[in-house]
């Protein structure tokens, strides 16, 4: 394969991993491990994460739907306690393999996002607000899903980004931390790398690419 264009998932791939912030407040409120998780897979496509990252409800229908959503597990939690975690730390190495790629090929980014946050990271604070939009400056091009009406993992939006780089898909490497969202960019050709820590995903990012970080 020849390398065009890299594309980037960004949390838990440029930031560190909302789920990491989602099991350290389910411990320390004593809920189960991966409750957060569970609410979030269940009804994929039509529950308050997917509607919210398509923005077709706003914050306070989040707040009540993921609540009538985790109680009906059990373990009610108001939405708005979840979107207080959503922020995550830019990892330098990364953003430092961010840079050698685009030197050398085109570099996008496809993130599921909320309206009400700090641009695709949905930092937290002015600090990290500010980190966030430091690296968004670098990618070739963006599609957030709270602007473009659609999520991963619909097949569609991986179509778009590669019609924006005027790339195809076989000549993409694709990073994302969830399987699911990989899967489809697997099946349209692309090199799809599924991110669990930063040194696996960056070796498996020089070995597609050729590069050295």
């Amino acid at each position: 394969m020849t390398v065009k264009a890299v594309i980037w998932d960004f949390g838990g791939v440029i930031t560190s991993s909302p789920f990491e912030a989602f099991n350290r407040y389910e411990a320390e409120k004593g809920l189960p491990h991966n409750l957060f998780r569970t609410v979030n897979s269940t009804n994929p496509d039509s529950n308050a994460w997917a509607l919210f990252e398509r923005n077709e409800i706003d914050a306070a229908g989040f707040d009540a739907m993921f609540h009538e959503e985790s109680s009906a597990l059990g373990h009610p939690v108001r939405g708005a306690e979840v979107l207080g975690l959503l922020s995550g730390d830019v990892r330098p190495g990364v953003v430092a393999a961010l840079k050698a790629c685009k030197a050398a090929f085109k570099v996008g980014c496809i993130t599921n996002n909320v309206q009400t946050g700090h641009g695709a990271g949905m930092a937290g604070t002015s600090a990290k607000a500010a980190a966030v939009a430091e690296v968004m400056t670098l990618f070739d091009a963006v599609i957030e899903s709270s602007k473009a009406g659609i999520r991963k993992p619909d097949p569609r939006i991986y179509q778009m980004m590669c019609d924006l780089l005027s790339v195809e898909p076989e000549a993409c490497v694709y990073l994302d931390d969830l399987g699911i969202n990989c899967k489809p960019a697997a099946a349209l050709g692309m090199k799809a790398i599924k991110v669990s820590t930063e040194a696996q995903a960056m070796a498996e990012l020089a070995e597609a690419t050729g590069l050295r970080f």
